[in-house]
């Protein structure tokens, strides 16, 4: 059985660097109170990200702000 890590990817751009974060909720509506840890990288890290997700259980994609959308985990495979 898999318990919850870190997972980290880099993907390098030609000329800048941009950066995408990616989180997962239990939740079917999620709201943007629970990607306070997403606001909380983006702060640290800086204004180089170029989309923000929340992955959850419920079936509809909508925003949560400005580059934070939150989206059904089954768009992973559709």
């Amino acid at each position: 059985m898999l318990g919850p890590g870190w997972i980290h990817v880099r993907r390098k751009t030609v000329g800048t660097r941009s950066r995408s974060s990616l989180e997962i909720k239990a939740s079917s509506a999620p709201t943007a109170n629970d990607a306070h840890h997403l606001a909380w990288l983006r702060h640290h890290v800086g204004d180089t990200f170029i989309a923000e997700v929340v992955l959850h259980t419920g079936p509809a994609t909508y925003s949560l702000g400005e580059k934070l959308v939150a989206a059904p985990i089954c768009t992973l495979w559709s």
